[in-house]
């Protein structure tokens, strides 16, 4: 029955997520936002909202076990998106040139990408730093920090996208599929609606990888760095393999290095402020993956000038070493998986 309601809070989550992404996109058009904007912070958010969702509502429970499951969605979407995520869009790439609809080249706007990416690595490196500041005291101004950081980061995205043109065609809003312009309010009442089952699904998805933690026998952060972004991360990559068929490469890398700012930045510091965010090698580790698998595009985007899609491959070789070094590094050195 666990794995039941794990599947159908799943499927909740999922149908949540798509209903505030897309409401997400007609609020930037109403807003007259451009690409980079859209890309790297309504839809970054948007579809950052699952795992937003489940860390809060597992935090909030205030128990061991649930916290354990909330620090592993906050540091599991990261390293997710680094790997995974980019490994799925540069095979989408390689996929899509193959079957000549596009051309195997990354056509994006670096300067978004590059900002993105820079900024990933500022707050997530502060982050990492934080869970080695004795006391909570200490560590409160490191979480404001934070949130301050990605403000900033907010501003001078939007301010970079203000001449843009928009971010072109957007899918029908599901509450109103066959109006041309939808009106503000129906955009509005389905984001509100989007927030309200992924909350739901979120309560269940959180009790039930307690559950199944302990009938497996395996720590909550362990399985939760694993299970959740793997199921939460579906709408960037569903929504990156659209922009990179149609050829919006700035929206496809946009919507998930945005992401990784705001899962690296606001989430850590809602970590931060209510756990002990005293962080185990287990967690440790995931955020050394994610720091060093982004730091692989970063360096061709700053040393060659360009993006290659293979670079974004190696993304999925660093997705492999977690598991490795989780279930058999960590358990030779006497660190044991099990809760």
């Amino acid at each position: 029955m666990t794995f039941l309601y794990l599947f159908l809070s799943l499927v909740g989550i999922f149908i949540a997520a798509e209903l505030f992404t897309n409401a997400i996109e007609w609020f930037g058009k109403h807003l007259d936002l451009g690409e980079g904007a859209v890309g790297s912070v309504l839809a970054a958010v948007g579809t950052a909202l699952p795992e937003t969702s489940v860390a809060v509502v597992a935090i909030i429970a205030r128990e061991k076990a649930h916290t354990e499951a909330g620090i592993g969605a906050i540091l599991g979407a990261p390293m997710m998106l680094s790997t995974l995520a980019m490994f799925i869009t540069g095979a989408a790439v390689l996929i899509f040139s193959a079957s000549k609809v596009r051309k195997p080249v990354i056509n994006a706007d670096y300067q978004i990408v590059g900002r993105d990416l820079r900024s990933f690595f500022l707050v997530y490196a502060i982050a990492l730093a934080a869970a080695f500041i004795p006391g909570r005291v200490g560590k409160v101004p490191v979480a404001l920090a934070l949130v301050l950081i990605y403000v900033l980061y907010v501003r001078r995205t939007i301010l970079d996208s203000g001449n843009s043109d928009g971010q072109g065609h957007v899918r029908p809003l599901h509450f109103r599929r066959r109006a041309d312009f939808p009106h503000i309010k129906i955009v509005i009442v389905q984001l509100i609606a989007g927030i309200a089952l992924m909350l739901i699904g979120a309560k269940v998805f959180v009790d039930s990888v307690t559950v199944m933690s302990a009938s497996l026998g395996i720590a909550p952060l362990v399985l939760s760095l694993i299970i959740t972004p793997i199921a939460t991360e579906l709408p960037e990559k569903f929504n990156s393999i659209i922009w990179i068929r149609r050829r919006k490469d700035t929206l496809a890398l946009g919507n998930i290095t945005g992401a990784m700012v705001f899962q690296s930045s606001v989430l850590p510091a809602i970590g931060i402020l209510f756990t002990p965010w005293s962080l185990d090698p287990h967690a440790l580790i995931s955020m050394v993956v994610a720091l060093l698998a982004s730091s692989t595009i970063w360096a061709e985007m700053t040393l060659r000038k360009r993006l290659s899609p293979y670079s974004l491959l190696i993304g999925g070789v660093f997705y492999a070493l977690f598991p490795i070094a989780v279930f058999w590094v960590l358990p030779m050195m006497g660190y044991s998986v099990k809760g």
